[in-house]
């Protein structure tokens, strides 16, 4: 055998390169083709993960939005109240105070993003105790509307009545005063038989009568005063006596004054006698003025007075004496 360095002549075998590079491009298709199908099946399966999750947010979202549907239209029955409450005195405030204690706290939970099944189930218990608190104070409410509403027909009526009422008692009171006027007036006492009698007093008690002027030491008044309607019971009478000079006499430590009159306003009197009176009989009157002063000649006029209204006059002259009277 013989051995050379020269390579041989015959050729040796060998793969072919062109099928090896498609195997390679062919691994390469399907690892690339195996790489878009994971990421088209992962993708996918994103898809449905997002899609349940917002199939989950919408639930919750809605399940929220029912929930605050729910509170916003019991704040609307709540709000239709307000007014009524109002109106009615605060009568309601307590229950008004348990109302607005519940708003907070379903309010609270309501602002949250996200709600839990424990805060949804508390939610809905405080907005079902809501209602029900809304439902009672509908009640009181309506109770206390339709009693404000009877009250206030009730106080029409009195009113209506209360205004007869002063009506007729102020026509009953104008009629009282009417009568008791009429009354008043005809209780006047009639004056009759008015007599004036000058009186010159002697020594040991003796009297006489005389006209002379100088010897008149007083003047006796007599009258007869009755009436059928006047009460039984004490009357002045008011007796103003004018003198020879046209002016009133008043001596005021002998009770002198002023008196209204009915139809002249005040007028000064000389004296005032009481006089006890009878219903339907007549009484005789007798009283003596004195003055303490000498007597002018010249007339005397004497006006007697009563419940304010003159009910009587008389004269009396009294004469300038001669030389021997």
């Amino acid at each position: 055998m013989s051995t050379t360095n020269y390579p041989s002549a015959s050729p040796q075998s060998q793969p072919p390169k062109r099928d090896s590079k498609n195997l390679i491009i062919g691994l390469l298709a399907v690892g690339i083709l195996g790489t878009w199908g994971y990421f088209l099946w992962d993708k996918n399966k994103s898809d449905q993960q997002i899609t349940q999750l917002q199939t989950q947010y919408v639930a919750v979202d809605s399940s929220k939005n029912e929930l605050q549907k729910s509170y916003d239209a019991s704040l609307t029955r709540l709000d239709s109240l307000t007014g009524f409450n109002n109106e009615l005195e605060g009568k309601l405030t307590e229950r008004n105070s348990e109302i607005n204690k519940l708003k907070g706290q379903i309010g609270s939970i309501l602002k949250k993003q996200k709600l839990t099944d424990a805060e949804k189930k508390q939610a809905q218990a405080l907005i079902a105790e809501l209602n029900e608190k809304i439902s009672n104070l509908e009640q009181e409410v309506a109770r206390l509307t339709a009693e404000n509403q009877q009250l206030t027909t009730d106080k029409t009526q009195l009113t209506q009545d209360k205004e007869k009422l002063t009506n007729d008692l102020q026509t009953t009171t104008t009629q009282k005063q009417d009568l008791e006027k009429k009354v008043d007036i005809a209780s006047t006492l009639n004056a009759s038989n008015i007599n004036i009698t000058p009186v010159d007093e002697r020594k040991g008690g003796k009297e006489k009568v005389t006209t002379t002027a100088k010897r008149v030491d007083k003047l006796v008044i007599t009258l007869d005063v009755e009436n059928r309607i006047a009460p039984t019971g004490n009357a002045d009478i008011y007796v103003a006596i004018t003198g020879p000079d046209g002016k009133p006499i008043q001596v005021e430590s002998l009770g002198s004054g002023t008196f209204t009159t009915r139809e002249d306003g005040d007028k000064p009197f000389t004296y005032k006698v009481p006089v006890e009176i009878e219903t339907g009989k007549t009484r005789h009157v007798e009283f003596a003025w004195k003055p303490g002063s000498a007597f002018q000649k010249g007339t005397y006029k004497i006006e007697v007075y009563h419940n304010g209204f003159k009910i009587g006059q008389a004269t009396r002259e009294l004469k300038k004496g001669g030389l021997f009277s």
